[in-house]
């Protein structure tokens, strides 16, 4: 009787979504059972299956590979070290962990249940408050006894100012992974919000995350990467030519960044000249090659939102046609350039270059678009235009006054042109010189008025390659022109 009634009690505890709840809520499923290998400054997840009782019948092992001697022993036998917190220590601490509990569990002849292994690495703030605290956080885990196999890797920067504080909220961001992917996996944007449950906004960032398995072939790593974005989970999100997300501490970590910005709906010649000149323009001042740079084409979120909404397709479309000519995608949540430099100054990149185009830099020199800074546009730009970041400047071009537009002739107003003197006699905006004048005349919204007209002539302004996907796919309001 009085275990009938403790069992009864702990359901009714476990009907909200606390972390406390969620883990109660595993435990008391018989079916659900794992490991959890926990490595660096990440020890609290399986603490909370304990504390909250019942966790017998949930975990099978816990580890704390700690000092890397042992780290290396366990998960990286006779292999150099290597980085202890990264994407492969984690991956072969789940391969590891599983195999081990899979095999276990077979020669017992107990492979009824839904396994799982939980695994993190993380580095938490030190004592002199001198690093950024950052780890990776994964489960490998079924949901079928008999079932496939799938993973759920992500990254997570921790912004929360004690080691103690970040260890809790990493034990918490844990319970809800593991609570996540037996309940929601069907629903994998439900699953991602649900990473963040009790977990304050500001304390993590989540900016990288893969789902991947055969219960999860459904899902697009890059709209994931969208979401994070738009949920506020990370200001910034990347993936590499091929549609990979990937992790930008690493993928940025020492490169020499070109980025042109844009709505690329669709990417035009003018788009393709800037990238190749701005590139060219690159290799030239920093000497530059393929191994230590790096382009992008950055798509804001604003650029991503139709009438508010965000429309997955369109989204898709664009980033395809991108990747199929070989760019690596950034989505970032920054209207203001100050605020992406701000964010990728700590990521340790060696420079940034910015391409824009002359009317946009015009625009920049604007203080109206300053208000909200108590410094204005000298905060600003000082923020903008740190030593290792330059723009390059694309010509304009005004049709109806024949006036080729560069950073020499924009016509700053005199209350800013001093500032605007200044920047440009430190070098620090620099005027593409190599364009190909026939592409100033080609634009986006040329090529989608011309689109919805029905007007041929819009492939005139675009790559090939660029055309017969638009056309074989009807995209971008092309009706029936396959």
């Amino acid at each position: 009787m009085i275990h009938i009634l403790l069992v009864n009690w702990l359901k009714k505890m476990a009907d909200t979504n606390s972390h406390n709840n969620k883990a109660l809520k595993i435990n008391l499923d018989d079916t659900v059972f794992g490991t959890f290998a926990e490595i660096g400054g990440g020890q609290e997840t399986s603490a909370m299956f304990f504390r909250v009782g019942g966790a017998s019948g949930t975990v099978a092992k816990t580890i704390c590979a700690y000092h890397k001697s042992f780290s290396d022993s366990l998960y990286n036998q006779g292999n150099k070290s290597g980085r202890y917190v990264s994407e492969g220590r984690l991956r072969k601490m789940l391969e590891k962990e599983y195999a081990e509990l899979d095999l276990h569990l077979a020669k017992q002849d107990e492979s009824s249940q839904r396994i799982f292994a939980f695994a993190n690495t993380v580095e938490t703030i030190n004592f002199r408050k001198d690093n950024q605290g950052h780890g990776w956080v994964g489960i490998r885990f079924r949901l079928e006894s008999s079932g496939n196999i799938n993973d759920v890797i992500l990254h997570v920067n921790l912004h929360e100012k004690e080691s103690v504080q970040q260890q809790i909220t990493l034990g918490i961001l844990g319970v809800n992974l593991i609570y996540g992917v037996y309940h929601y996996a069907s629903q994998p944007e439900v699953l991602l919000k649900s990473l963040m449950d009790n977990i304050p906004a500001d304390s993590l960032e989540i900016n990288m995350i893969r789902m991947e398995g055969p219960d999860f072939q459904h899902v697009d790593n890059r709209i994931l990467s969208v979401q994070l974005v738009k949920n506020g989970m990370t200001p910034l999100a990347i993936f590499d030519r091929n549609g990979n997300t990937q992790q930008p501490g690493d993928m940025l970590y020492k490169k020499h960044v070109l980025l042109l910005r844009g709505s690329f709906r669709p990417i035009t010649y003018a788009g393709f000249d800037m990238l190749k000149t701005g590139y060219s323009l690159m290799k030239k001042e920093l000497q530059t090659d393929k191994n230590n740079s790096l382009v992008f084409c950055e798509m804001t979120l604003d650029n991503l939102l139709e009438k508010g909404s965000f429309n997955e397709r369109d989204f898709l479309d664009r980033v395809d046609l991108l990747n199929g000519m070989g760019q690596n995608v950034m989505i970032s949540r920054f209207r203001e350039f100050y605020r992406l430099t701000d964010y990728l100054s700590n990521i340790k990149i060696s420079n940034l270059r910015l391409i824009i185009g002359a009317e946009t830099l015009l625009k920049l020199t604007e203080k109206k678009y300053y208000k909200d800074l108590k410094g204005g546009i000298l905060e600003a730009f000082g923020r903008l235009f740190l030593n290792n970041v330059k723009m390059y400047v694309y010509p304009s071009i005004i049709e109806e006054k024949n006036l080729l537009l560069t950073s020499e002739n924009i016509p700053v107003r005199v209350s800013e042109k001093n500032l605007y003197k200044y920047i440009l006699s430190n070098g620090q905006i620099m005027d593409i010189t190599d364009y190909k004048m026939k592409f100033l005349y080609c634009s986006s919204h040329k090529v989608l008025d011309l689109l919805i007209k029905n007007d041929n002539n819009w492939e005139t302004m675009v790559p090939v390659y660029i055309s017969e996907h638009i056309r074989k796919n009807n995209l971008f309001g092309c009706n029936d022109c396959k």
